[in-house]
């Protein structure tokens, strides 16, 4: 089936885990060795991260963003990281053709100081020339820069979800999609033939995802996302399976398992990832 997709602007991964993005960050940056240690190991018990724009500058030929990443740590203080973006080619690379160079720097005033030493191309910043509209059609973006703002966003990712919205059902060939769920099910303890018997009654259903996460499992990353389909039947009952997808699988393929209850579902997940409770 196909996974549902989420837009993002390049510097955030759909359910990606913290510890995930800030391996992301710190890989790509090309001074990540220039942090403090303190700053790293204060890092490494970072639980919720909120990434948000603080600033850009577009031309025709050039671009220069920053973004702000602000981490909740496990001793309830917060930590945030600047990231500088830019196309400029510091390294003299030909600046139509250089990649994104990324920086990351532990104080704003650092990245501030870091971007005024772009090379030319940027009006406003150390040695560059005044650039007119019609040559660059310039836009300047930058959103607040409150840290109250930040910890708000990241306090509703520690908070429990809203309840979820009553299933909308679409008649589309339900029967024939229960029957394709069951098939492609690789557990002992899937649904059984009673369960495949109601649902050919199946008459209308709906997909939602619950979540979708990323474990370490055996040295592994593994992601593992969590389906309901419900069906709507001719009797005006309701049936639901709950399907996992996961790559916790030796050589890493996809592998579908499908059980009767949420519950059950969710202990597969556990087990699979071996997550405590």
């Amino acid at each position: 089936m196909n996974e549902p997709t989420e837009q993002n602007d390049g510097q955030n991964e759909p359910y990606e885990t913290t510890e995930t993005h800030l391996e992301r960050l710190l890989g790509r940056a090309l001074n990540s060795f220039d942090l403090p240690d303190a700053t790293v190991g204060r890092l490494e018990s970072a639980l919720a991260h909120a990434s948000s724009l603080h600033s850009s500058h577009h031309s025709a030929a050039l671009h220069r963003a920053t973004y702000r990443h602000t981490y909740l740590l496990g001793d309830g203080s917060s930590l945030t990281l600047w990231e500088l973006v830019h196309s400029t080619g510091r390294d003299g690379a030909d600046q139509h053709q250089a990649a994104d160079q990324h920086e990351v720097y532990a104080e704003e005033s650092e990245a501030r100081l870091a971007a005024s030493r772009l090379p030319a191309g940027f009006p406003g910043f150390a040695g560059s020339e005044f650039l007119t509209t019609t040559d660059s059609c310039l836009d300047e973006i930058t959103p607040g820069s409150d840290l109250d703002a930040d910890l708000e966003l990241l306090a509703s990712l520690m908070s429990p979800p809203p309840d979820p919205a009553p299933p909308v059902y679409v008649p589309d060939d339900s029967a024939d999609h229960a029957r394709r769920v069951l098939r492609r099910a690789e557990n002992a303890d899937r649904p059984g033939e009673e369960t495949a018997l109601r649902l050919r009654a199946a008459f209308a259903h709906h997909i939602t995802q619950v979540f979708g996460r990323q474990f370490r499992v055996a040295g592994k990353d593994a992601g593992f996302t969590l389906y309901e389909h419900a069906f709507l039947l001719l009797d005006g009952t309701e049936r639901s399976l709950w399907e996992v997808e996961h790559t916790a699988t030796p050589d890493g393929r996809h592998m579908c398992e499908v059980y009767d209850t949420e519950h059950t579902a969710r202990e597969a997940v556990e087990l699979r990832a071996q997550v405590r409770r």
